[in-house]
C-alpha cells in the first residue's frame, strides 16, 4: 500500500518534508517521487537494480530515496565523510547501476569515475551540472507524475545495502532486500509513533541507517518532517522550538552536544514539545539518560540494534532510572538470546555474545563476502550477531558488557580497526600496529593507535596521522599514538588487544 500517497490525496496541503528556506507538501512530494521514478524506469532501473545516493541531508536525498523504493530499487547510501579510495570501492563493489551525487561530492567523483564502469547513469542534483551526467531536474521534469507502473510486491519493499566498516579491511554491504511492515509497525508502537500529527526531526546523518529509517518511517505515518542539512547543537534547540518537534533519532554524541550548552543557551528554546528522543547506535551513558530525561520531560526512549539486525530492544522513558545501565527489553515479537563459543545457549543472567533469531526483514547478506556472513551466523543462520557480549536479566533487559569483535563505535560511527591497521602498515617504518577504542567523554570512544617501529626507524604522531589522512575519512582517522617497542601477541601471533587497551579502561564501569 503507497501510505504517502494516502497523505498526499488526505491531506496535501500538509508539510512533509521541511528544510531552511524549502519544504514541500505531500502533493508536491508525492508528484516529484513519481516523476523521477518514471524517469528512472525509463533510463532502465528497476527491481532489485542497486542505485548510490550521496549527498548532504536536504529535501532532494529525502525524495531520491522515496523513488528508489517507488520502483523497487535498492538504495545504497554513500557516506560522505569517506575519501575518494574509499568512495571508489563502494561504487565497484556494489554493483550499482546508477549514482546520484550532491553537486558538492562531484570532485570526489571525478576522481574515481572511472573506476566505476558498472555504473550507467550519473545523476548530479544541486546548482552543477556534468556533460556525463544527468540532472536531477530533468528527470523530474521529464517524467510522468502518475504513479510508475511497478506491480506491488512485499518481498521487495524497502530494499537498502547500507555499507559498514570492513573486519577485513574493506567496508560490508549488508544487503536487506525487503523490510517487514509487521516489524516496522512493532518498532513504531515501541516508541509511540503511531501518531500522524507527530513532527519528526532529521538530526543525524542521512548515510547512517537509523536516521534514514526513522525519516523514512514518519513520512509514511504522514508526519511533517524536518531536515537538518548538518547537526548543530543549538540549531536543533532552535528547530525544535521554531517546529514544535515531537520526535528525533540522536546518536548519545549529539544528545551530549544539546546538554553541553550553556544554560543561557538552552534557556532560550523550549524542548518539552519533545515526546520521543530516540537514542542508539552507542552506548549511552546513564548520567546523559537521566540528564535528557529531565531537560526534555520523559521522552528519551534508547535501543539496541544494528544495521544488520534492525531494532531488537527498547528502553523506555521510565525504564531509564528502573533498569541503570540497560539498553532497553527485547522487542515484542523478536527473541534474543546469550551463546557461549561452543554455541550452546546461555541462562538468565548469564554473559555470552548476543544473537537475534532470523525474522523476515532483516539483512540477507554481506553482499560478496560469504564468508563474513557465516561469521555471524549461528545454528545455519538461525541466528545472528554483530559480535557484541552482553546478558539478559529475568524480565527480558538486556545489558551490553563488552565486544567480541574489535569494533570501535565512536559518536555513533561504527569503525574497524582492521581497516585503519591496513593503512597503517602501508607506512615503511611500521613493524607492526593495533587500532584499538580508548574513552572519551563526548564520543563514547576515540580511535587510538599502538605502533612499533623497525630497528633504527624515526616515526612522529603527526606523520602517522598526515599518512592516514591521505587514504581514510576523518573520523577513522587515529586521534592519538602511541609507540611501543614491541605490540603483544601470543605464540601463534595473534595480537592480544585486551592487554592494550586494558590501562585505558581501568576504573571504568563499562569496558566499551
Amino acid at each position: 500500500m503507497d501510505f504517502v500517497a494516502g497523505h498526499a490525496e488526505n491531506q496535501p496541503d500538509k508539510p512533509a518534508l521541511v528544510e531552511p528556506g524549502r519544504q514541500l507538501t505531500f502533493k508536491e512530494l508525492v508528484e516529484r517521487r513519481n516523476r523521477l521514478a518514471n524517469s528512472l524506469l525509463g533510463l532502465g532501473l528497476g527491481k532489485g537494480d542497486r542505485i548510490i545516493s550521496y549527498g548532504a541531508n536536504s529535501v532532494e536525498l529525502m525524495v531520491v530515496s522515496a523513488a528508489v523504493s517507488a520502483i523497487q530499487g535498492i538504495t545504497v547510501p554513500m557516506n560522505r565523510m569517506l575519501v575518494g579510495e574509499e568512495v571508489a570501492y563502494i561504487l565497484s563493489h556494489s554493483d550499482s547501476k546508477a549514482a546520484f551525487v550532491d553537486d558538492r561530492y562531484l570532485s570526489v567523483i571525478e576522481q574515481v569515475r572511472d573506476q566505476a564502469p558498472n555504473i550507467e547513469h550519473w545523476v548530479t542534483f544541486g546548482d552543477e551540472r556534468r556533460d556525463w551526467a544527468h540532472h536531477l531536474e530533468d528527470l523530474v521534469a521529464t517524467g510522468d507524475p502518475d504513479a510508475p507502473p511497478v506491480e506491488a510486491d512485499p518481498d521487495s519493499a524497502g530494499g537498502a545495502m547500507m555499507y559498514t566498516s570492513g573486519t577485513t579491511g574493506k567496508p560490508k554491504g549488508a544487503l536487506r532486500s525487503s523490510i517487514d511492515t509487521g516489524m516496522v509497525f512493532n518498532w513504531l508502537a515501541a516508541f509511540d509513533l503511531m501518531d500522524g500529527e507527530h513532527v519528526h526531526l532529521v538530526a543525524g546523518p542521512l548515510y547512517h541507517s537509523a536516521p534514514a529509517a526513522f525519516a523514512q518511517f514518519a513520512t509514511v505515518l504522514g508526519n511533517t518532517t524536518v531536515v537538518m542539512p548538518k547537526f548543530e547543537a543549538e540549531e536543533a534547540l532552535r528547530l525544535i522550538d521554531e517546529h514544535k518537534v515531537t520526535t528525533t533519532f540522536m546518536a548519545p554524541t549529539l544528545i551530549k552536544r544539546i546538554m553541553d550548552l550553556p544554560d543561557e543557551v538552552k534557556d532560550r528554546y523550549d524542548p518539552t514539545s519533545m515526546m520521543a528522543l530516540i537514542t542508539g547506535a552507542a552506548p549511552c551513558p546513564q548520567n546523559l539518560k537521566e540528564a535528557a530525561n529531565e531537560f526534555f520531560g520523559d521522552a528519551l526512549f534508547e535501543f539496541y540494534g544494528s544495521t544488520e539486525l534492525g531494532i531488537n530492544t527498547v528502553l523506555r522513558p521510565e525504564d531509564v532510572t528502573a533498569k541503570p545501565g540497560s539498553c532497553g527489553k527485547v522487542m515484542d515479537g523478536m527473541e534474543m538470546a546469550a551463546f557461549d563459543d561452543d554455541g550452546n545457549r546461555l541462562g538468565v543472567g548469564e554473559e555470552g555474545e548476543l544473537f537475534v533469531r532470523r525474522y523476515k526483514g532483516m539483512f540477507d547478506e554481506y553482499y560478496k563476502n560469504e564468508e563474513a556472513t557465516r561469521d555471524a551466523e549461528l545454528g545455519g543462520g538461525e541466528w545472528v550477531s554483530v559480535g557484541d557480549v552482553g546478558r539478559i536479566d529475568e524480565d527480558g533487559f538486556v545489558f551490553i558488557g563488552d565486544r567480541k569483535k574489535d569494533m570501535i563505535i565512536s559518536g555513533g560511527v561504527n569503525i574497524y580497526p582492521a581497516e585503519i591497521e591496513d593503512v597503517l602498515h602501508r607506512i615503511d617504518a611500521v613493524d607492526d600496529a593495533a587500532v584499538f577504542g580508548v574513552p572519551d567523554d563526548e564520543f563514547g570512544e576515540r580511535v587510538h593507535a599502538a605502533i612499533s617501529l623497525h630497528p633504527g626507524a624515526r616515526l612522529t604522531e603527526g606523520d602517522v596521522i598526515s599518512f592516514c589522512r591521505e587514504h581514510l575519512a576523518g573520523y577513522k582517522i587515529p586521534r592519538e599514538v602511541s609507540f611501543r617497542e614491541q605490540l603483544p601477541r601470543t605464540p601463534t601471533g595473534k595480537l592480544l588487544k585486551r592487554e592494550l587497551r586494558a590501562p585505558y579502561w581501568e576504573g571504568r564501569d563499562r569496558v566499551i
